[in-house]
């Protein structure tokens, strides 16, 4: 599992994007923590 820390960032949703495309290239189950940490 690949676990990605969502208050990085400006907030705009990107780090959902991107991590979905690569959980989607890589197989891989994501989780994504603190995602509105601001």
């Amino acid at each position: 599992m690949i676990e990605i820390d969502g208050s990085y960032g400006e907030g705009g949703g990107q780090i959902l994007r991107t991590a979905v495309s690569l959980s989607a290239l890589t197989m891989r189950p994501i989780r994504i923590v603190k995602i509105r940490a601001k």
